[in-house]
């Protein structure tokens, strides 16, 4: 049975993931912890949980992405300033800065040049009320880009930010074996971006969009592990 909490109201312990001493507990987007033991809803929403990560987030019912630090996106480049690549997230949300140097092994000579337009799958690294939204493909702490960069080739498609989340949950976990399916029938590349944005490229292009239309699909009409099932094989067998 799903839990909806309001902006405000604070969380009993029996909401929270049941006890894993091996892992701090973490709080997600739409949670607010005030020391000692607090833990407050700040947005409204379906209360969500992972027992095994030890994580506790809400999930916005109102369909709308707001970026949280952490957060795996897809962003489109807009227009480029003398060190910043100033991006988009989703079209109602303001525009994120990305640094020229934000990238593994960027220097000014080597550092990407990317145009309008162009994808790339990046980490929010700043996201508070006060100053703009930061995001880097980079991970700071190794120098290394972990999967992240600029997007080539391929195709975009949108999906709901709560489909995103379950496709990010990994097999099954959120309710969702498509990505795995898929896998199983052809080879292709995928980066989910918890915005909504889902970024695919395979051998052909007649295999891209039938991915693509599996992805939006199963979104639109909320399938059950079965009939994910079924509409993988319908479509495979198209391309």
């Amino acid at each position: 049975m799903s839990v909806i909490v309001l902006p405000g109201q604070e969380l009993t312990a029996n909401q929270l993931p049941s006890q894993n001493t091996s892992r701090t507990l973490t709080l997600g987007p739409g949670l607010r912890h005030i020391p000692p033991v607090t833990i407050v809803a700040t947005q409204a929403g379906e209360l969500c949980t992972d027992s095994k990560k030890n994580a506790i987030w809400i999930e916005n019912l109102g369909g709308r992405y707001l970026p949280h630090t952490g957060d795996l996106v897809v962003a489109t480049v807009q227009r480029s300033s003398a060190d910043t690549y100033h991006c988009t997230l989703t079209p109602h949300t303001p525009s994120v800065l990305l640094g020229q140097l934000a990238f593994e092994g960027a220097t000014k000579k080597t550092r990407p040049q990317l145009t309008q337009g162009a994808l790339v799958y990046a980490r929010v690294s700043k996201a508070d009320k006060w100053s703009d939204v930061e995001i880097e493909c980079v991970n700071p702490s190794t120098g290394k880009s972990d999967g992240l960069g600029p997007l080539k080739a391929g195709m975009l498609f949108d999906v709901s930010p709560a489909f995103a989340r379950r496709l990010m949950m990994g097999a099954g976990k959120g309710g969702v074996v498509l990505l795995e399916e898929i896998g199983e029938k052809v080879r292709f590349e995928v980066a989910v971006g918890r915005n909504g944005k889902v970024w695919v490229d395979s051998s052909t292009l007649a295999e891209t969009v039938a991915i693509g239309r599996c992805l939006t699909e199963t979104d639109e009409k909320n399938l059950d592990l079965q009939a994910q099932k079924k509409l993988v094989n319908k479509l495979v067998k198209t391309v």
